[in-house]
């Protein structure tokens, strides 16, 4: 706990005589979610998952008019856990959150992360989104099939590319995969990169045979021609994009990735409150609707102690799934 000087005393003192004026409409002041000061954590670099859901939020609750001023800020390392080791050091702070998946989960797993997602207060899922499977606009790989025949054949050799540390959703998606064409998992040739941002290159310079990631951080490579989709890892195809799912391919699994918010440990009720108020607010948007159609996202709202539940029950699943491929 911080200890506050007569000065400070005083200057919060004048901002709760001057705030009220100071909130405009539109900001968030008439529906109670406005977190002056609020920053959105993300654990990777730009350009990923992480990243792109976080900037998205944040452009969109400001153009709703929900709060303002949103700091969004990059934090890497560890697949996500040196983020989720700064957020929970930022205990009773309810001005930052943490943008987050089922790739920190997984982190926290096989990097023996001293902190956990069981250290955080659960705000709310957002998102759930296929993987794909891609290559270069010059790879020899023009099919899924054609791709799999290769790797069967010598798996070591093809290195695998995904934006997360093992156990997360990129390197799972692969493994499943792996086990599925009968190749054993231990002998894929797994590359992690701290986030889809950084993977991108490598795959774009064909320095990886494939590359695993979630849909809407590619599509402006995908739309241009620079990437080929050869699989999305869903049950059904992703609307807009030519590529069967990975069992219209052969393979007889299915993957699925999700997204979301973390806060702090230590939060007042109140803080708690406002956070899962703007974040319920934010999901209702027009503007964020918008934005789960063009980044080719399936909503999957989930706050609250809902979303702490589902919390413990994928932290299991990952546990599970690493015991079982022998990873």
């Amino acid at each position: 706990m911080r200890l506050r000087t007569p000065l400070a005393l005083l200057g919060a003192a004048l901002l709760v005589l001057v705030g009220p004026p100071l909130l405009e409409p539109g900001s968030g002041s008439e529906t109670g979610t406005h977190i002056p000061g609020l920053r959105l954590m993300v654990p990777n670099t730009p350009g990923g998952g992480y990243d792109i859901t976080a900037r998205t939020a944040a452009r969109n609750a400001e153009d709703a008019g929900l709060t303002r001023d949103v700091e969004v800020f990059n934090l890497p390392g560890a697949g996500g856990t040196v983020g989720l080791a700064h957020l929970v050091g930022e205990h009773g702070n309810g001005r930052i959150a943490m943008s987050m998946g089922l790739g920190v989960v997984g982190a926290v797993h096989t990097n023996k992360a001293p902190r956990t997602l069981a250290d955080t207060t659960p705000i709310a899922r957002l998102t759930e989104e296929q993987d794909i499977v891609v290559v270069s606009k010059d790879s020899p790989y023009r099919t899924l099939r054609d791709l799999l025949a290769a790797w069967r054949a010598n798996p070591g050799k093809l290195p695998v590319g995904g934006g997360s540390s093992p156990g997360g959703p990129d390197h799972l998606a692969p493994m499943l995969m792996a086990q599925a064409a009968g190749i054993a998992p231990r002998s894929v040739n797994y590359v992690p990169f701290d986030g889809g941002g950084e993977l991108l290159a490598s795959i774009l310079g064909d320095k990886v045979a494939f590359g695993v990631s979630g849909v809407g951080e590619y599509l402006d490579q995908i739309q241009a021609g620079e990437l080929r989709v050869l699989a999305v890892t869903g049950a059904e195809r992703v609307p807009g994009l030519d590529a069967p799912t990975l069992r219209e391919s052969g393979l007889d699994t299915e993957f699925t990735n999700w997204r979301g918010i973390v806060a702090p440990p230590g939060l007042t009720e109140a803080e708690r409150d406002r956070l899962v108020a703007l974040v319920t607010a934010l999901h209702a948007s027009p503007q964020w609707r918008r934005s789960l159609e063009e980044n080719g996202w399936t909503d999957a709202f989930l706050a609250g102690d809902a979303f702490g539940t589902f919390l413990e029950r994928q932290d299991q699943r990952v546990a599970d799934v690493l015991k079982e491929l022998g990873l």
